[in-house]
């Protein structure tokens, strides 16, 4: 098969590899201790390097390609050591900012998309709450109209970059009417008085990401801060998902290949009964069988990314790989660590925190149940199919 880089994505890989090489893998310890990473200088490096707007447009400072090179920067992210990290990076490139790119005013594409592409403004994105995660026609976050400000009460839960974050791109009601009708999708400067952090969630596992409540108490924002139209915000929110769940497995991925490497190495450096482990014929089964579903998974979400960049509607095979992303990377943490033995379940070898990491990909961007309700939906199936 024909690989879909060119010398330029080759170019860009190089240039992401040796980022988390020298910006992001040393420091990976510290970061974790202090339960975030330094979003403001790493952003601003990345800005520099021209990593944060890869896909956007070139007059807002983007560097105007397709979305191959979004997946070579969201691939070299899932190797990090530090996948809390990667998420809060992955976050501002591909959550926070694409619906802005693609459905903003041009008077805030320059007020937010630009300082953000430049790493100036640090972006996060403000859906969930704490009784409407999965199911976000449930939220009940409010932006009442007066005049022409919007005025915003409510909270938001599992806000990642939510302590550190500039701006949000948040889904509000902007009306009376109840499910999914009448949401918006609203840019919000953390600096709006109003606005505060309730507190940063303590987690099992990306600790080096920070994670908040948010809370607004009559925050007002202008009218002209909607991105799109007003009440348009959940089918735009919707769009937005399919490419955050890409992302996600995108980086899944490439983690999993990592976690993988790691144990073949172990075993075959770690010698019992006569020899090195890896000369088991179960143990090297086990991790070739896993080897194929990782690049089984790479080849769907390579196709979602040619649907993607065709403009083909890809709902159905990104919520596909996703689902199966969720499940895959469960089996690959257990396996390595189960064969790392007693090294994989203390702090010192990597593979614990991996373990603990990658449990959140079937829960974060979508649910794994809520995957199977969408591919249901898709398939024909669910209590509202005929």
């Amino acid at each position: 098969m024909t690989t879909p880089f060119t010398p330029e994505h080759d170019m860009l890989r190089a240039v992401v590899r040796d980022f988390v090489r020298t910006e992001i893998d040393p420091h990976t310890e510290a970061w974790e201790k202090a339960g975030r990473f330094p979003a403001h200088s790493l952003l601003r490096k990345m800005g520099r390097l021209g990593l944060l707007g890869l896909s956007y447009p070139e007059a807002y400072g983007g560097g105007g390609g397709d979305y191959w090179f979004n997946t070579v920067l969201l691939e070299e992210l899932g190797r990090a050591e530090s996948l809390g990290v990667s998420l809060g990076l992955c976050v501002h490139t591909d959550m926070a900012t694409p619906a802005l790119a693609r459905h903003g005013s041009p008077d805030l594409r320059e007020r937010f998309l630009v300082p953000a592409i430049k790493g100036e403004l640090v972006s996060a994105i403000a859906v969930s709450e704490p009784d409407a995660g999965s199911d976000v026609a449930a939220l009940r976050t409010r932006a009442e109209i007066d005049g022409d400000d919007f005025v915003i009460n409510g909270s938001k839960m599992w806000i990642t970059n939510g302590t550190q974050a500039d701006f949000l791109t948040l889904l509000a009601r902007t009306s009376g009417e109840h499910g999914a009708r009448g949401m918006s999708l609203i840019i919000v400067p953390t600096s709006t008085p109003g606005f505060s952090v309730s507190r940063k969630l303590d987690k099992l596992g990306h600790r080096s990401s920070d994670t908040a409540i948010l809370a607004f108490d009559n925050v007002r924002v202008p009218r002209a801060n909607c991105i799109g139209v007003e009440g348009g915000g959940f089918k735009i929110q919707m769009e937005q998902f399919q490419r955050e769940r890409l992302a996600m497995t995108l980086m899944a991925i490439t983690s999993m290949e990592r976690a993988l490497d790691l144990t073949r190495g172990y075993l075959r450096e770690r010698r019992a009964f006569g020899g090195p482990l890896l000369r088991n014929q179960h143990l090297y089964f086990e991790l070739a069988g896993l080897y194929a579903e990782v690049e089984a998974l790479r080849q769907l979400a390579y196709q979602c990314v040619r649907s993607y960049v065709a403009g083909i509607d890809m709902t159905r095979e990104a919520s596909m790989a996703k689902l199966i992303a969720g499940r895959l990377t469960r089996r690959v943490a257990d396996t390595c660590v189960q064969f790392h033995g007693g090294m994989g379940y203390v702090e010192e070898y990597p593979i614990a925190r991996y373990f603990r990491d990658i449990r959140l990909y079937a829960i974060g961007g979508g649910a794994d149940e809520v995957m199977l309700e969408v591919i249901a939906k898709h398939q024909g199936m669910g209590p509202k199919s005929k």
